[in-house]
This record gives structure tokens, C-alpha cells and sequence, in this order.
């Protein structure tokens, strides 16, 4: 990209609606509540024939630094002071109020570019509040919708004219940046049967962080990055957006995602609470290993093991871990006691890795990255079909499937169908009557005897053909 524009202004002028119409997505939450926003989100914009990177930001106000308010205000000084370039929107058929003032004064002092963008111009009485915009003293406001995409011309001349031609416009690079396309499915393209491609672990890996509000998601993201990057505090629910961040962790590219806190479905109410569920889930089926954190103090609560079982059911690679471990006491004795509960309550995930940490004080936070990287190998794992067909030989030679109505089922033929997570397709006859005990037996199986702890796996089930089927008898 070539520079950065921060969108900025007073809360509820439309900046989250502005980012979503540049980005070409709806990345961020937008509801009619001021202060949906309260991090600062980037994105990658295109307008008419611009690029450019683009950071949404909680509605500037006036409050104290301690406040959850003054936080967030930080957190939107911090994205104008690394920006290039400021959208200042204000609302024109509002009009403008003596925050808007307040704003443009602190905006001016910063001495950077800055385009005044006058958003919801479309309105009925709006030019009352368009023409006051001048007296900002910021220059021409732009008139814009950008709920109906009216003004983008415009607003991509005022930007070129403001940041200039030559960093609108940048020189391309001699060499091509070669685009890597991820799989979606995780399928394998090789027609060997006999092949076990090597992990790669010069991709960039995904992982997405949730778990139940206040059990210090933010926190440890912060901690990873070196810097308050997102918004923390004591409150309980202050992450809404999905927000996803970039740093390297042994030379590899980790894009790690913050999510909303999950409660119980039952208290979720309001429409905003249930928007920010709804992106934590997204960004759940974005990612490929997910970290489910535990407050290490009240862990194992019904909620936890709910979202454990959303992640596995997913199919996504999960890893467990229990933050605020500097708050434990005894933690020999606590640690002990969470394996126990780890391997009683979560039997779908046999094997899950488990990690303490603090994202206090950065305790164990390497150990958790490569737990992470383990997990992801292990997910990516894709098996031949000849030791495959030489187990499922062994596995039903030492115990044979059951007999069903005096006639014994026959597994005869195995193979992996695809990875992330590893699935297979064993023929079989009469499919729908092998138990669901002895499914299980195959299942932890495989985790054994291919060192596959802790991922989905799926086994698919497939009656062979008959070569008989459709003759008629001979008498």
C-alpha cells in the first residue's frame, strides 16, 4: 500500500459505514448506538483507482485517561500520529457541534494532511450543516454518502490533491509480488497416494483468540506485539470488532485475531452484543488453529467448554490456555488439577494441548506460540494410503467389528480424503450399522498411532458397490 488514512471523528457521523464502503466489505460493526467502534481497525481500501491502507477509530471525546473513554481516545491519536492522512467526518445533517471544534483545533496542531469530509449530505436540511463545515477552518468539506456511495469521486480527488501524485500514484517495484492463494478446503492436489507432504512453516498461520469476556484476550495480543495495540481494561466486553494484527514470530508471519468475549446465549440481548458474536464467529471460521483462553482462577465454567465445543465442531485446530496464571496460588497443585479436568470434560478433543500463561507478565507466551505451531502441523497431517490400509488391516484384526443381525461388517478399503482437519473415507458394508463405539475406537486409533492429539478428526463411512446389483437371478 501506498500511505495510510486514518478516519476520524466524534462518535455516530458514519466513519465505521465510511470504512466498510472503502474496503468493499462489511469489516466493521455498524449500528445506529454511538461508540460502536472502539478500536482501531485497518483494512485495505480501493477507491476509483487509489489503494491505500485505511484504519477505522473510535469517536473521539472529551474524558479522562483513565476512563474507558480517555483509553479510547488514545487508541485514535495513536492511528492519526501513524497515518499519513486524516479523514475528518463530520455530520452534515447534524451539523457541527463544539466537539467537532475541539477535534479540527487538535487535527491542525498535528500538522498533517487532512481531508474534511462532510457524510450524510444526502439528507433533507443537510446543507445548513455542510456550509458550517467551513468554518472549521480545515478547507473545502467533501460532500459524501456513505451509506449510498454518493461523493466517492470527489473524495478520491480530494484525497490525491492532499496527499500528492507521487504518493498516490507510487512507483511499482521491479520485482512482482507473487500472490499466495490458501486453500479453502485443505484439500491436497497430488494424485500420489503415497505422498506425505512435508509441513510448511514459511506460510503465514492464522489464529484466531477467544473465549469468555474479561478473561484477557486483548491483553495477550498486546503482550505479543510489544505495544498497546489494542484497547484493555478492567471492564468486562470492551473488544466489539474483529480485529486482526500482523508481527513475526521466528521469522514466520502470525495474523492474529482479537474477538468480542462469548457469554452464555442466553444473556446475549441486545442487537450490538449479538453482532459482535456473530464477527467472533466469522473470524473463528477465518482462522485456522483457534486459542481458547481460561481465566486460570475460575476455569471450566459451562461457557468454556460450550466454546471448545464450537471450535471443535468447526474443525478447526484448537489450542487451550489458562491466562492470569500469575494469580494462582498453588500452581503445581492447580495445574495437576486442570489436566484432570482437561481430559474428563473435553473427551471430543483427546489430547488438546494445554498452556499457562499470563499475558500480564508474559509468561509462558512462546511455549503457547509453539504449542500452536504443533497443533497446525498436526492439522495440515495427511497420511498415505498404504499405511493406512496396513492399520485399519491391524486395528480390525485385533478387534474385529461387530456382527449386526448374525452377519459381520466388513471394513475394507481406507483413505484420507483431505486435510484441515484430517478426514478419511473408509468402504465398509452396511455403513449405517456400525456403532458409534466402535466409530470411536477408530477415532482414538488413529490419534495414537499417528500422533494426531488434540484436532477434529473425521471419519466418513461408504458402502462399496455391488457388482451383482441390478442382475436377475438365475433359476
Amino acid at each position: 500500500m501506498s500511505f495510510t488514512v486514518a478516519i476520524v471523528g466524534r462518535p455516530n457521523v458514519g466513519k465505521s459505514t465510511l470504512f466498510n464502503r472503502l474496503v468493499g466489505k462489511k469489516l466493521a460493526l455498524v449500528d445506529d448506538t454511538p461508540g460502536v467502534t472502539r478500536d482501531r481497525r485497518p483494512g485495505e481500501a480501493k477507491l476509483v483507482d487509489l489503494r491505500f491502507t485505511i484504519i477505522d477509530t473510535a469517536g473521539l471525546e472529551e474524558a479522562g485517561a483513565d476512563t474507558l473513554e480517555g483509553r479510547m481516545r488514545a487508541q485514535t491519536e495513536a492511528a492519526i500520529d501513524e497515518a499519513d492522512l486524516s479523514l475528518f467526518v463530520v455530520d452534515a445533517k447534524f451539523g457541527l457541534t463544539p466537539l467537532d471544534k475541539t477535534l479540527a483545533e487538535m487535527l491542525r496542531r498535528r500538522g498533517k494532511p487532512v481531508v474534511l469530509v462532510a457524510n450524510k449530505s444526502e439528507a433533507r436540511g443537510s446543507d445548513a450543516g455542510f456550509y458550517d463545515a467551513y468554518t472549521l477552518g480545515l478547507g473545502e468539506p467533501v460532500p459524501i454518502s456513505a451509506e449510498h456511495g454518493q461523493g466517492m469521486i470527489d473524495l478520491r480527488d480530494a484525497i490525491v490533491e492532499a496527499i500528492g501524485e507521487d504518493r498516490a500514484f507510487p512507483e511499482p517495484d521491479d520485482e512482482a509480488e507473487t500472490d499466495v492463494v490458501l486453500s479453502q478446503d485443505g484439500e491436497f492436489d497430488d494424485e500420489d497416494d503415497e505422498a506425505e507432504p512435508e509441513y510448511d512453516d514459511s506460510k503465514p498461520l492464522r489464529v484466531a483468540i477467544v473465549g469468555r469476556p474479561n478473561a484477557g484476550k486483548s491483553t495477550l495480543i498486546n503482550r505479543f506485539l510489544g505495544e498497546d495495540r489494542l484497547l484493555t481494561g478492567p471492564e468486562a466486553g470492551i473488544t466489539r470488532d474483529s480485529i486482526s494484527v500482523e508481527w513475526d514470530w521466528r521469522g514466520r508471519t502470525i495474523k492474529m485475531f482479537d474477538t468480542a468475549g462469548m457469554r452464555r446465549k442466553a444473556r446475549v440481548q441486545e442487537k450490538l452484543e449479538k453482532l459482535s458474536v456473530a464477527d467472533t464467529l466469522r473470524a473463528v471460521r477465518f482462522a485456522e488453529t483457534v486459542v481458547i483462553i481460561f481465566d486460570a482462577t475460575i476455569p471450566f465454567e459451562k461457557q468454556d467448554l460450550q466454546i471448545v465445543d464450537f471450535v471443535i465442531r468447526e474443525g478447526r485446530a484448537a489450542v487451550l490456555a489458562f491466562n492470569k496464571w500469575d494469580l494462582v496460588e498453588d500452581p503445581q497443585a492447580v495445574l495437576a488439577d486442570l489436566r484432570e479436568k482437561t481430559e474428563r470434560l473435553l473427551p471430543q478433543a483427546r489430547g488438546i494441548r494445554a498452556v499457562p500463561i499470563s499475558g500480564q507478565t508474559g509468561y509462558g507466551l512462546d511455549k503457547l506460540m509453539q504449542n500452536i505451531v504443533d497443533t497446525d502441523k498436526v492439522w495440515n497431517k495427511r497420511i498415505s494410503t498404504a499405511k493406512l490400509n496396513r492399520w485399519l488391516d491391524a486395528v480390525t484384526t485385533q478387534h474385529p467389528p461387530p456382527a449386526v443381525s448374525g452377519r459381520r461388517l466388513k471394513l475394507k478399503y481406507m483413505t484420507q480424503v483431505k486435510a484441515r482437519p484430517p478426514a478419511f473415507m473408509i468402504s465398509c458394508t452396511r455403513p449405517d450399522a456400525l456403532p458409534e463405539s466402535y466409530v470411536r475406537y477408530l477415532t482414538n486409533g488413529l490419534r495414537a498411532d499417528f500422533d494426531m492429539p488434540g484436532v477434529p478428526i473425521r471419519i466418513h463411512f461408504k458402502a462399496g458397490e455391488n457388482p451383482f446389483e441390478g442382475r436377475k437371478r438365475r433359476r
